[in-house]
């Protein structure tokens, strides 16, 4: 362990002798320099001194940064993070990947920047799911700025799935209808049905009848959700919520259509409730039985209208 950081602080000695500049010699050699502040602080990483590591990363990405070497640079900022991360210093971490992100699309290769944000929203998941959405939502757009739509409706996907989980129910269903309106747009209509199904679920959650049943609406114009099973079963259980049948609203929730979706949206399918607790249905056969009740009542009455006799 000690011939690793001895070794470790003679690569930052050697780095720091060629960063300095003398009579005969004007510029500073950052690209050896940086080469040994690399070595460093893989040396020190593998004596388990994280914060060392992380500084020596850092001189790594500064010294690629004056070198104009940028991919090498946000390389290193991210290495910078990943030490961060072992030390339990989630945010942080973030904001260095965060950092080299916008780098890796300044030296002109954006899908290395995307790929990083969709790092860096898993590991903060755990600790801040708005964090996640944002950055997920930041890795759509450089995709999406690369005309990547397959790349980028997943990262939205994600979004919406953490927004869910939030219990954001506006901005999920606005962001169910961007990934909605991607996959239209690409031609895969059946992930269009169960973005549908995803909508609608959010959308009666939000006690928004209305748009729920213009989101079934509009499909009927992709080819193929017209008579599909996905198409049957909206039709059931949005006529089951209108009509407060939680019989049949549960029924339709319970289906494994609905019930193998992503997580977040069957736990929506599972919780789904009718306005009045369902007691419509009920309050309606109670009125039809009085009615009958009545109609005897009068019979009875009529039969001895005339008296005993």
């Amino acid at each position: 362990m000690a011939a690793k950081i001895n070794e470790a602080h003679d690569h930052i000695a050697k780095a720091e002798k060629y960063l300095k500049t003398s009579f005969m010699k004007w510029k500073p050699d950052y690209d050896s320099a940086a080469s040994e502040y690399s070595k460093a602080a893989v040396a020190f990483k593998n004596s388990k001194m994280f914060e060392e590591a992380k500084d020596a990363y850092l001189q790594e990405a500064e010294a690629h940064t004056n070198n104009k070497t940028l991919f090498h640079a946000a390389k290193a900022l991210e290495a910078a993070g990943m030490m961060l991360k072992d030390m339990q210093r989630l945010p942080e971490a973030i904001q260095y990947i965060e950092r080299a992100s916008m780098m890796y699309v300044e030296n002109g290769t954006p899908d290395t920047a995307a790929l990083a944000l969709d790092r860096a929203g898993k590991l903060i998941e755990s600790q801040d799911l708005a964090k996640a959405v944002d950055l997920y939502q930041k890795a759509a757009s450089v995709f999406e700025n690369e005309d990547r739509l397959r790349q980028a409706v997943q990262m939205v996907g994600k979004s919406s799935r953490l927004l869910v989980r939030q219990h954001k129910l506006d901005e999920a269903a606005a962001s169910i209808q961007k990934e909605k309106n991607m996959y239209k747009e690409i031609e895969n209509y059946p992930t269009c049905f169960k973005k549908t199904i995803a909508q609608v679920l959010v959308h009666l959650h939000r006690n928004d009848f209305v748009a729920a049943d213009k989101c079934v609406r509009e499909s009927y114009s992709l080819p193929g959700f017209s008579g599909s099973e996905d198409c049957i079963a909206l039709e059931q259980l949005l006529q089951g919520y209108d009509e407060q049948d939680q019989d049949q609203v549960s029924r339709v929730c319970n289906s494994p259509l609905f019930k193998y979706m992503d997580n977040d949206y069957a736990k929506l399918s599972i919780s789904l409730r009718v306005p009045g607790g369902g007691k419509k249905k009920l309050l309606a056969a109670a009125a039809e039985t009085g009615e009958a009740g009545a109609a005897a009542t009068d019979a009875d009455e009529d039969e001895y209208a005339g008296g005993l006799c």
